[in-house]
């Protein structure tokens, strides 16, 4: 079997090359571009933003990883700077310890009581050189350790730094992808009115019942509209009235009483 694929896959290329020439590769490459685009254009919307929502997702362990390691520098340069107010509260006591020896010296006595015990002048002078050598080489500490302070600092502002442009990026995209997924729906949503529109589903027989009743409903009104016409209603529509004669009452007696003597009036009507 392996020999098979082996024969059919070199007269395969052994075919394409005789076929295409030195654009076979070529061939080849935009093929399998071709199918790739092919491919992608059939991965459903829905997919690919959830597969970039998983790509968001995957900032976490970083976010949580940068935001560790600000804390441990948070904590060390919390302990620098605890450190550095001890070693300058040291030098200060150092410093006032030797003015006082350096004040003593300067006397001019040639000896010395400290803590119930003499000293002699010269005594004092090799305490004094000791304790200058040991005070130059804390201050030189000291200053070591400032210039670590700045640099941790500096380091942990950048890190902070780095970290809010994290979250800011992952905040950022979230939203994107929030506005993308409803902009999706917008467009699925159109898709939908605009399927219903000109398709002769439920919703047009729907439309052409309800457009049918209404114009039944309408010759039903026209109908009794023209009826009323007929009913002996009081024409209360009608732009004028003609009005009826004031003595109407002695025109009926006239008429109908016999032997009445006066004639009755013509009553003219306008």
């Amino acid at each position: 079997m392996l020999k098979k694929i082996v024969v059919g896959s070199t007269l395969a290329v052994v075919l394409g090359g005789w076929v295409f020439g030195h654009d076979l590769w070529s061939y080849v490459r935009t093929g399998a571009h071709s199918v790739r685009q092919a491919v992608k254009a059939e991965v459903p919307l829905e997919f690919e933003i959830e597969r970039a929502r998983s790509l968001v997702d995957h900032l976490v362990p970083d976010i949580r990883k940068c935001m560790h390691v600000i804390a441990e520098q948070q904590v060390e340069v919390e302990h620098l700077e605890q450190q550095i107010v001890r070693r300058e509260s040291e030098l200060t006591r150092q410093k006032d310890a030797m003015l006082a020896l350096r004040t003593d010296l300067g006397s001019g006595r040639s000896v010395f009581v400290y803590a119930s015990h003499s000293y002699s002048s010269d005594d004092v002078r090799r305490d004094l050189a000791a304790r200058f050598d040991r005070f130059k080489a804390a201050e030189e500490i000291l200053a070591a350790d400032q210039k670590i302070l700045v640099a941790r600092q500096q380091n942990l502002q950048a890190n902070q730094d780095k970290l809010d442009g994290m979250m800011h990026a992952k905040k950022e995209l979230e939203v994107k992808l929030e506005q993308l997924h409803a902009r999706m729906e917008t467009i699925r949503a159109a898709e939908t009115v605009s399927t219903l529109s000109i398709d002769d589903s439920n919703l047009s027989h729907a439309r052409q019942l309800i457009d049918e009743l209404n114009r039944h409903l309408d010759v039903k009104q026209k109908m009794l509209d023209a009826e009323g016409q007929f009913t002996g209603l009081i024409p209360v529509e009608a732009d004028s009235v003609a009005p009826a004669p004031k003595d109407i009452e002695k025109q009926i007696d006239a008429y109908f009483t016999p032997g009445t003597t006066e004639a009755p009036a013509v009553v003219k009507m306008e």
